[in-house]
């Protein structure tokens, strides 16, 4: 059994009631490794195990097994304040933008019905202080103005706290949150700020190299995180989205070795927990999603069908739920367009109604010189004024490859450019392309088949910065560069390429 959740008095807290305080020769070793944090508590020695359990958990994300055993830990010690802060903790998903405010409420008042009652019981000022940043954040008002009370109420705990290292490490979490989904990179640094140090102190802190690689998760700063991907790997190997959030710096570098290795791990620890708790296995979901474009990517056709075969199948049971849907699309999407098998869209057909799946749709139809299923979908969207600006981009690009059917290459062109503005324009989202076709890539392409050369150039240079290391936009760039006569350009993509696809030089 691995030694590797502990309780310690590492903290000087003022106004804790040393008896009150459980020591790290307390708590027995767990059989789950999840990393290593020092968080000292007023509960009982016998709650210890599952509190810090669940702490652990709730750093990696796994927030139903967190609320579960932070669950037991109530049961070991019902006036244990910290185990009831931690199960509401589950509920605030802020990364993802799910809150279950009615759950979170419940949960705190099973310790004690009201706010002000809840701060008079807890046995310290300082766990009271975590209690009373739950009441803010489950508070009145709209979750944007409660989100960001939240990080103010964590701000001040922090100061009071400044050596309380899971206090900053959730103030960490609590920047990144405030942010209403938008990647604004001077907050995702304010948040890799706070959990630098947590990091420093403590390098088998689950939560810290957590929050760091999201701060850092995207092309520019994800260098950055590599350190921390490295290491979050083996400090939590038993959290299934440990195992898997490694691959976020990995996508954002275009690692795709690594990307495909990660999401392995990912889904083989995922389904050995759903084995163990009588789930059926994940075959359709986030880790396999990006498993399957890690394939995409190195050229691992058959594993890259395998993969979609099983999600297709799976979503043609009727068994599916919205999100495996979802990422069935996505999966499909990108297997079509990024392959150029556009028969695959006939293969991979159900009973779907999402964009991206009749986008991709009648973009294979329009590859195979039929435009009816394309026309059929732009009459069906025309009418719309509010449509999102991805659902644009698709427009666009699906009124350009007509356009360039019919002839009016100029056009096609000014389409293009038009939907690569928009991209530009979003807020950076990270992961395989936001856009199933991305904008710019795209525009390499059309301009390529017109002899536009440079300009087909300049888009798949554009396309890799959006997306380092993505085998078509290298494939186009190497095109582009030869055309022109940059050899040099063209032997480094090919060499880059050779070197995704393990080919010999």
């Amino acid at each position: 059994m691995n030694r590797c959740i502990r309780s310690a008095l590492t903290l000087a807290l003022p106004g804790l009631v040393a008896a009150a305080i459980v020591s790290a020769d307390a708590v027995t070793a767990q059989e789950r490794t999840l990393g290593t944090i020092h968080f000292a508590n007023s509960g009982q020695p016998a709650a210890q195990k599952p509190f810090l359990e669940g702490v652990l958990l709730l750093h990696s994300f796994e927030f139903e097994d967190a609320a579960a055993a932070f669950r037991r830990a109530q049961q070991v010690d019902p006036d244990f304040a910290l185990a009831y802060w931690g199960e509401a903790m589950t509920y605030n998903h802020p990364l993802w933008r799910e809150q279950d405010r009615d759950a979170a409420l419940a949960a705190l008042a099973r310790y004690a019905p009201t706010a002000e009652a809840r701060r008079a019981k807890a046995p310290t000022a300082r766990e009271a202080a975590y209690l009373g940043a739950l009441d803010v954040l489950y508070g009145e008002g709209s979750k944007t103005d409660r989100d960001h009370a939240y990080m103010a109420e964590m701000y001040r705990l922090v100061n009071q706290h400044p050596n309380d290292m899971e206090a900053r490490a959730f103030y960490a979490l609590s920047i990144l949150g405030s942010t209403d989904g938008e990647r604004d990179f001077a907050t995702y640094m304010r948040a890799a700020a706070a959990a630098q140090p947590v990091f420093d102190a403590n390098p088998k802190h689950p939560g810290a190299v957590h929050y760091l690689i999201h701060s850092f998760d995207d092309p520019i700063h994800a260098p950055l995180g590599l350190e921390a991907a490295r290491a979050y790997s083996t400090i939590a190997p038993d959290a299934g989205h440990a195992q898997h959030m490694t691959s976020h710096i990995f996508v954002a570098m275009g690692m795709w070795d690594d990307v495909v290795a990660a999401n392995i791990r990912a889904r083989d620890v995922q389904n050995a927990r759903n084995a163990e708790l009588g789930r059926p296995p994940n075959v359709c979901g986030h880790y396999t999603s990006w498993l399957h474009y890690g394939w995409l990517m190195r050229g691992d056709l058959a594993d890259a069908e395998r993969g979609m075969e099983e999600c297709a199948t799976h979503v043609r049971s009727g068994s599916a739920n919205p999100g495996e849907v979802g990422y069935y699309v996505n999966m499909r999407a990108r297997h079509v367009l990024d392959t150029e098998d556009w028969a695959a869209a006939d293969r991979w057909r159900a009973e779907v109604d999402l964009p991206g799946y009749d986008f991709v749709t009648a973009y294979a139809a329009l590859k195979r010189g039929d435009s009816s299923a394309a026309t059929a979908l732009l009459e069906r969207t025309s009418g719309m004024s509010d449509l999102p600006p991805r659902s644009t981009i698709m427009t666009l690009e699906l009124q350009a490859l007509i356009a360039l059917e019919a002839g009016d290459g100029e056009k096609a062109l000014d389409l293009l450019h038009e939907a690569t503005e928009i991209e530009e324009g979003l807020p950076f989202e990270f992961g395989p392309p936001a856009s199933l076709k991305p904008p710019h890539e795209l525009l390499g392409e059309v301009a390529l088949e017109l002899g536009r050369n440079g300009m087909a150039l300049g888009a798949f240079r554009e396309s890799l910065d959006f997306t380092p290391e993505r085998a078509p936009s290298l494939e186009g760039l190497a095109e582009a560069a030869s055309a022109l006569g940059q050899t040099a350009t063209a032997a480094d993509a090919r060499a880059r390429l050779r070197q995704i696809r393990h080919e010999p030089n």
